[in-house]
């Protein structure tokens, strides 16, 4: 199976436009345009019955302490940890495709509705909901796609991972509100094959992507 975007190129930049946040230079970030890249994918394994969509930032500071601080710097050899911007399940096994901001178009406070989506699908809550937890302005449970939004003062770029997950069954056991770890959970057993694109990005203007 292999998966494709017209947005950026394996491991080069995403553009500004599918991530969440942007750099400014007078408030170091500001909110962006926060479309969904655009996919298709082909060489669908005989017996898929279902898609699952998820993307995953594996470079996120396993500790807080430095982000976004004034003077300070996260350091690269910081231990890392996964942070999901999208889970998608249930995608119907006729689609090859998703155009771009056809599930993300703009920032939503508070997040966006789920877990109904297009196509009959479902989406999970990605880790916006954690990170703005303690925010009075943006706390909520972020259904569906938030980009790329790493701390601004991080020595490193961070990768963002697509990944297509063709399954042999028709909707995945998972009710009420899921994460991508419960997805993780609830496919085993269930994958035909599974195709990854992978982005990078970087809000530290002094980072070379």
């Amino acid at each position: 199976m292999k998966l494709t975007t017209t947005a950026f190129s394996e491991l080069e930049p995403i553009p500004p436009e599918y991530a969440f946040g942007k750099i400014d230079p007078r408030t170091r970030m500001s909110l962006s345009e926060n479309l969904n890249p655009d996919f298709a994918w082909h060489d669908v394994p005989l017996g898929t019955r279902s898609f699952v969509l998820l993307c995953h930032d594996p470079d996120v500071p396993s500790k807080g302490d430095d982000v976004n601080q004034e003077g300070r710097t996260v350091p690269a050899n910081l231990p890392r940890v996964d942070f999901f911007h999208w889970v998608l399940i249930d995608l119907p096994s006729t689609m090859t495709k998703i155009a771009c901001g056809e599930f993300s178009n703009g920032v939503t406070p508070r997040g966006k509705a789920g877990p109904q989506a297009a196509h009959a699908a479902r989406q999970g809550i990605n880790d916006y909901t954690g990170w703005f937890a303690g925010d009075k302005d943006m706390a909520g449970d972020y259904f569906g796609y938030d980009g790329p939004c790493p701390p601004w003062n991080d020595s490193i770029p961070h990768r963002y991972v697509f990944t297509l997950y063709a399954l042999n069954a028709a909707r995945l056991g998972l009710e009420g509100t899921f994460n991508g770890n419960d997805v993780r959970r609830a496919m085993k057993g269930k994958m035909l094959a599974q195709a990854s694109v992978t982005g990078r990005y970087a809000l530290n203007p002094a980072v070379k992507l």
